[in-house]
């Protein structure tokens, strides 16, 4: 009798213990639950979430396949401003039909290598900003103000990079123009180096000829003409737009 009830009670005893733990159980994963913040929403992408690994070649990349798309209509531009009146070209459409007529498509592409090097200047653009901003991070300055000295010194620096390249690929453009016009190379205007072009002459080799004329006529600053004009014109403008960017952004409500 004794061992039919002990039988009976021991499974209402277990039972109770199973539901004792189950209690238990679902009570921990709702405290976890209440517990478990949200997840975030990634709203902005730091410097320090970036694989630099990736961003630096695929960033050149871009702005190589860019580069390589518009660098005919640079060229045509180059060489319409400093023409006179219609002399050389009615427009645009005459002058790329012209040019691939008696060049060829190396003539569109004329100085392009030398300027490619350009693109390495984005590069330091960017981690000129994000560096400068996160110096200033350091120091209880406004995120705008962060963001507008980032920008200026940025832009400082690329141009330091850009306008060499610049004024060498500009003189290999207007190059064009002295071996399609008669008395072109006698010509101070579109000619100001006196720089012949010959018809076996390599590409590296004229671009090594004009680098060499110009630190012989006007030393190292000769690579830097323009220099201070172009500070004037992108510095502000790069300040500037992260300013802005970075007010947007608050305006938002997303940290920067």
């Amino acid at each position: 009798m004794l061992v039919s009830l002990w039988s009976k009670a021991e499974p209402v005893g277990q039972k109770e213990r199973e539901t004792q733990k189950e209690k238990d159980s679902k009570s921990k994963m709702a405290a976890t639950i209440v517990e478990t913040p949200p997840p975030q929403l990634i709203t902005n992408i730091e410097w320090s979430m970036m694989d630099k690994s990736k961003f630096f070649p695929l960033s050149m990349l871009s702005s190589f396949t860019v580069r390589c798309a518009l660098y005919p209509l640079t060229l045509v531009k180059t060489q319409i401003q400093i023409q006179r009146k219609k002399e050389a070209y009615k427009g645009v459409f005459d002058a790329i039909s012209q040019i691939y007529r008696n060049e060829g498509v190396p003539g569109l592409y004329r100085g392009f290598w030398l300027s490619s090097f350009q693109i390495i200047s984005g590069v330091f653009y960017i981690s000129t900003y994000e560096g400068v901003r996160h110096e200033l991070g350091k120091y209880d300055v406004d995120p705008k103000m962060k963001s507008f000295i980032g920008g200026g010194c940025a832009s400082i620096v690329g141009q330091t990079i850009i306008v060499p390249f610049d004024v060498l690929s500009q003189h290999l453009m207007v190059l064009g123009l002295v071996k399609g016009r008669a008395g072109g190379a006698k010509n101070p205007k579109i000619n100001p180096l006196g720089l012949t072009t010959e018809l076996n002459q390599s590409r590296a080799a004229l671009a090594r000829a004009v680098a060499l004329r110009v630190y012989r006529l006007h030393g190292p600053l000769g690579y830097y003409r323009g220099y201070t004009a172009s500070l004037a014109a992108y510095v502000p403008n790069s300040a500037l737009w992260w300013a802005l960017y970075t007010a947007y952004q608050g305006n938002k409500g997303v940290p920067r």
